[in-house]
């Protein structure tokens, strides 16, 4: 017999209701099962959470406080982290339709919960300005960039938005604050159109590196400004979208980026985020067609990177 579809349960501070199915096994209490498949999430905590009512069946309603386990149901539970860093920066909205959503992300905020983060991301945030529990990314912004991100609003509109970035449809330019090309110990005629294979340590799974072979990473990295210091401005064009793709190949160019915390050398993740020095990328403009209206979207980021010499 077929599982009945999800819930389509309300958020909770911004937070969309997690879906979790019971197969067959030997505990004996739901509690017991919920300590051993989630255990970030403490054996107490779950019970307080039960005794709270918090965790709903597959009709939404609260469950018992000690219920037995039941395979073949599916309950749901809101995430919730007992701690978490504050962000202390703001996000912006800078279009809205019935379709699509644009922000304007900070530095350090996460896109989506997880780890640590729950409260302290964007989706949460956006959701919880606008009530739209639908909201979901359609592209993927690391923690420590800056700038534009794109949400679809309905459901049924995010592949078509997510089509675009598979199909290189989508105009992307970033800048980025790096060493100045003289100091890369390399000889450097800018602009150039870059092109490396990159793929995952195998020893640091946080980091990408360059590696022999076809490449399937390529930028257009050009020279906007020199900056006092020995550092300057670059803008930076990517036609593909491989994780890391701009720190990592400016980094083997020699211009790593000011304030990266992963190249050239991986530093330790910190529980709470030093925010005096961050990472000096910035997603500055995106545009494209727009596949549901047909209209020309291009969108430009508020934010700005600085212009003098950073500490």
């Amino acid at each position: 017999m077929a599982r009945p579809p999800k819930l389509a349960l309300p958020l909770r501070e911004g937070v969309a209701a997690s879906a979790l199915a019971c197969p067959p096994g030997p505990w004996p209490r739901l509690l017991d099962f919920l300590a051993e498949r989630l255990p970030l999430v403490s054996r107490s905590d779950w019970a307080a959470r039960l005794a709270a009512g918090e965790l709903l069946d597959e009709g939404g309603q609260a469950l018992p406080a000690d219920p037995p386990y039941r395979a073949g149901c599916r309950i749901y539970y809101y995430r919730q982290l007992a701690q978490e860093p504050e962000i202390p920066f703001a996000e912006q909205i800078l279009f809205q339709d019935p379709h699509l959503l644009v922000a304007d992300k900070p530095h350090f905020l996460p896109v989506t919960p997880k780890g640590r983060y729950v409260q302290q991301t964007l989706l949460t945030r956006l959701r919880r300005r606008t009530g739209l529990a639908t909201l979901t990314p359609i592209h993927r912004l690391d923690r420590e960039t800056a700038g534009l991100c794109l949400f679809a609003i309905r459901p049924q509109d995010r592949d078509a938005y997510q089509g675009l970035f598979r199909k290189r449809a989508v105009e992307k330019v970033y800048e980025a604050i790096a060493p100045a090309p003289e100091r890369s110990g390399q000889d450097l005629a800018l602009p150039l159109r870059y092109r490396s294979r990159l793929q995952e340590r195998a020893e640091a799974f946080m980091q990408m590196q360059e590696v022999a072979g076809e490449p399937n990473a390529e930028t257009l990295i050009s020279l906007l400004q020199c900056l006092p210091g020995g550092l300057a401005r670059y803008e930076l064009r990517p036609s593909t979208g491989q994780k890391h793709q701009l720190r990592a190949q400016m980094s083997a160019l020699g211009l790593p980026l000011l304030g990266d915390r992963i190249y050239p050398l991986l530093q330790p993740d910190e529980a709470q985020p030093s925010f005096e020095r961050p990472l000096q990328l910035l997603a500055r403009e995106i545009a494209f067609t727009d596949p549901l209206t047909g209209q020309a979207r291009r969108f430009h980021s508020a934010l700005r990177l600085p212009s003098c010499t950073l500490p």
